[in-house]
């Protein structure tokens, strides 16, 4: 893809235009219909030519803010990360491969997470490498159980 080709242009007009041609009123809707697809997979589902997965997710946090549900996007956000970085859920054993593969989720995770929510973030992270979740644990969305436990709704 030509890098700069997504920025050209009224980039988030065409972003907003191409959500409502899948029928959404939102770009938080069509990624929850999407739960565990990364960021880059929904740019290309929306304009795999000209839309760029850090777009999407900018419209993402300016959704979350303004509805106040940031916590939620951080969830969702950490749904997708472990999707794409550990797809058969949390190891079994911690080795030093899947300490790699899991370090490697949960930095992604935080760099994807908004100022406001990183000390939580660095929280959850240290409770999961000391507490580590039953072997295969794969939430599939943000209201999972165990991630809402984790990391829950704080906003107003």
């Amino acid at each position: 893809m030509n890098e700069g080709r997504s920025w050209r242009g009224n980039w988030p007009a065409r972003l907003y235009e191409r959500v409502r041609d899948f029928g959404y009123d939102s770009l938080t809707a069509f990624a929850e219909a999407r739960p565990t697809a990364s960021l880059v997979e929904l740019a290309e589902m929306l304009g795999k030519e000209d839309v760029a997965g850090v777009q999407v997710f900018r419209g993402l946090v300016e959704e979350a803010e303004r509805a106040h549900q940031v916590t939620r996007l951080v969830r969702s956000q950490f749904v997708r990360e472990l999707s794409e970085g550990l797809p058969s859920g949390w190891p079994a054993v911690l080795d030093d491969e899947s300490r790699i593969e899991v370090a490697m989720v949960l930095g992604s995770w935080f760099g994807f997470t908004p100022i406001t929510h990183q000390e939580r973030v660095r929280q959850v992270n240290a409770t999961l490498l000391a507490h580590p979740p039953p072997p295969g644990w794969r939430p599939l969305g943000p209201d999972d159980e165990l991630l809402q436990t984790l990391l829950p709704d704080e906003e107003v």
